[in-house]
């Protein structure tokens, strides 16, 4: 049973969620705290597997107590924010200091039933997160530079990647290392609508490859790469010579909107063989399917090994299928795309 701390100033999330946690069989709901004074003791007093914790409170804000947690009782965290742009840049910051995942509050286009089935589904997946202590302090510094030239005979490529839990730190591990004449990439990382912008944006900022939230008809081109926005699904098309994606609703795949499935799926059909698929950290199945179908249409393949995951779940069903050339680790994951294409 997975032990979990329900965190907010709002009693009527309190309730929503202990509501729908109380569905799974799997997790128990052991408390609820309205600011982090007294969720503090309730850690204390019952060893919470995963928090769940909202950005702004009174007394003390989420960020605040979420660099106390993770320099003195470190344990997974899961934030759970209404996603403003203000809010979505907090949660960039909370992800910084070793939040797990973010979720957005139910309300517009995410009803309570579709959050109830994506908190339970990121609470197991953060219970499975290996969590070390760090200080609040330390920022890290980008990674050395890939090997290799200028690459522009390889334009017609495309580099399809699917990432969950623990994509957002996997994603800029990649993305910063990655030369500006590198293949257009396309990605379907499980975000709430609003958070995949300021993601992108702050890719952006670090990344010599233009990097945004995909948008409608939007071209993928050398140097480019576009991140499917939260709350939509994202595939890629083809007009000619020309690659472009499509934005659409639609239902969730595996509990998700954008799925990997949905967009590995299209590039299998538009792409085939000129593509690059690869299943970063992430729980579930989501990809498994796609990456199967991309091998057979004549693509490479690439999973993150075990060691280098935050959770091996999807990149062990993308194994499992058979259609994986290559297991690597995170560190290799830039030069071994590259050298595929």
């Amino acid at each position: 049973m997975i032990k979990v701390l329900v965190v907010d100033d709002s009693a009527i999330v309190r309730k929503i969620f202990t509501e729908q946690l109380s569905q799974a069989k799997d997790i128990e709901v052991v408390a609820t705290a309205p600011d982090p004074y007294v969720a503090r003791d309730k850690i204390v007093e019952l060893k919470p597997d995963v928090v769940t914790l909202d950005i702004e409170m009174p007394r003390m804000d989420g960020i605040t107590f979420l660099k106390k947690i993770m320099s003195a009782h470190p344990l997974p965290v899961i934030i759970v924010s209404s996603l403003t742009p203000k809010g979505s840049a907090m949660a960039l910051e909370a992800m910084d200091c070793g939040a797990v995942e973010v979720l957005a509050k139910p309300g517009g286009s995410f009803s309570v039933g579709e959050m109830g089935a994506q908190l339970a589904e990121k609470i197991r997946a953060a219970a499975k997160v290996r969590v070390m202590k760090r200080a609040a302090s330390v920022e890290r510094g980008p990674l050395a530079t890939v090997k290799g030239g200028s690459i522009t005979q390889t334009t017609n490529k495309v580099i399809a990647i699917g990432s969950s839990t623990g994509g957002t730190e996997a994603l800029k591990d990649i993305l910063t290392r990655l030369p500006s004449d590198t293949p257009g990439i396309v990605i379907a990382q499980h975000m709430p609508a609003n958070f995949t912008k300021a993601f992108a944006d702050r890719m952006n900022g670090l990344c010599r490859i233009h990097i945004k939230e995909g948008a409608e008809n939007d071209s993928v081109l050398p140097g480019t790469c576009l991140i499917a926005p939260g709350n939509f699904h994202m595939m890629l098309r083809r007009s000619g010579a020309r690659y472009y994606v499509e934005i659409k609703t639609g239902p969730m795949v595996h509990h998700q909107r954008p799925a990997v499935d949905v967009l590995f799926k299209s590039v299998a059909k538009f792409a085939g063989a000129n593509a690059i698929g690869v299943v970063l950290t992430g729980m579930g199945s989501d990809g498994a399917e796609g990456i199967k179908i991309m091998k057979q249409a004549g693509a490479k393949t690439v999973a993150q090994d075990e060691a280098s995951c935050v959770v091996f779940g999807m990149p062990k069903e993308a194994i499992k299928t058979g259609c994986v050339d290559k297991v690597v680790s995170l560190r290799n994951m830039p030069q071994t795309i590259l050298d595929l294409v």
